[in-house]
């Protein structure tokens, strides 16, 4: 009788551990999601873009294309970085408002 009990209560201890950490990590990753959203917000509202996901992929192939021009302007590659210029501000303009 005595054996069943402590086996009981050990199973409610480690229980109500492992229900602490999933509680726990749920609380982060909800907050981690909520930072997530605001920021994508935040960025979309400024921009004057959509929130899609397509919107912000554009953006990021945008904003690499950019940064190859500044890449090329650097290595004193003046036609190249024009060419990598026009080319990210023109994917830039379709989600930029």
């Amino acid at each position: 009788m005595h054996v069943e009990s402590f086996f009981e209560w050990l199973g409610q201890a480690i229980g109500a551990v492992i229900h602490f950490v999933v509680d726990a990590l749920s609380g982060l990753f909800a907050l981690l999601a909520n930072a997530g959203t605001k920021f994508i917000d935040g960025l979309a509202s400024t921009l004057g873009m959509d929130t899609s996901l397509i919107s912000i992929l554009i953006l990021i192939i945008g904003l690499l294309l950019l940064y190859s021009a500044v890449r090329a302007f650097m290595r004193a590659s003046v036609i190249a970085g024009i060419i990598w210029a026009l080319l990210g501000l023109w994917v830039l303009s379709w989600v930029v408002h």
